[in-house]
């Protein structure tokens, strides 16, 4: 039977969850260096092969099985571009460490039983502020996370969408990566650990 297995793409690594501990385990590709705002995963197509061997052996130690019986959930910064998309699936997929992928925004994973609401949080390179409807992203704006103005983005976000305009839409902050303190009197505080928790129940056929 085909397990899907969570995983995290954050600002700094790659989080995927072990089942049998309960917990998420980073995997990092010693050697890859990083630039500012620019995601660290970029330099993983420098040593495209070797850090797809290394992936394919760190899930490997997770899940001792057949890999190509794995489905990874795969949840990503809201700022992911569709070219970074596309390179984070091929990358994924062609790793050897599983035989599909399903890929979601950190935002789209906040909430599945709220209908409707406002998502804000901070990449290495954006604050990004979300409307997501029935899990699809309705609406979204981008801002330099090193030149931003709080106000600016408390008014866009009651007028980021028609539908939310005049309403007491929900709006939650995810502070998955303790960076949203200019934030936290906007709404609802999204911790690392509730965020964690809420991804290591995803399941593909909730994606």
């Amino acid at each position: 039977m085909a397990k899907s297995i969570p995983v995290i793409i954050t600002n700094t690594n790659i989080l995927i969850y072990d089942k049998s501990a309960e917990e998420f385990k980073a995997f990092t590709l010693p050697g890859v260096s990083s630039q500012p705002n620019i995601p660290f995963y970029h330099s993983f197509a420098k040593k495209i092969a070797e850090s797809q061997h290394y992936f394919k052996e760190f899930v490997k130690s997770l899940y001792p099985g057949k890999t190509s019986k794995n489905i990874l959930a795969i949840v990503v910064p809201d700022d992911t571009s569709a070219l970074e998309s596309i390179f984070i699936n091929e990358f994924f997929i062609n790793s050897g460490a599983c035989k599909a992928v399903a890929q979601i925004t950190m935002g789209q994973a906040i909430s599945k039983q709220i209908p409707a609401y406002i998502s804000i949080s901070k990449s290495s390179r954006n604050v990004v502020l979300q409307y997501i409807k029935s899990n699809e992203i309705q609406a979204c704006r981008y801002y330099d996370c090193n030149d931003y103005d709080v106000q600016r983005i408390m008014e866009d976000a009651q007028r980021l969408h028609i539908d939310i305009e005049y309403k007491d839409t929900p709006i939650f902050i995810n502070n998955f990566n303790l960076n949203m303190n200019d934030f936290f009197e906007m709404g609802e505080i999204i911790t690392p650990k509730l965020f964690m928790d809420k991804i290591a129940a995803i399941d593909v056929e909730k994606i």
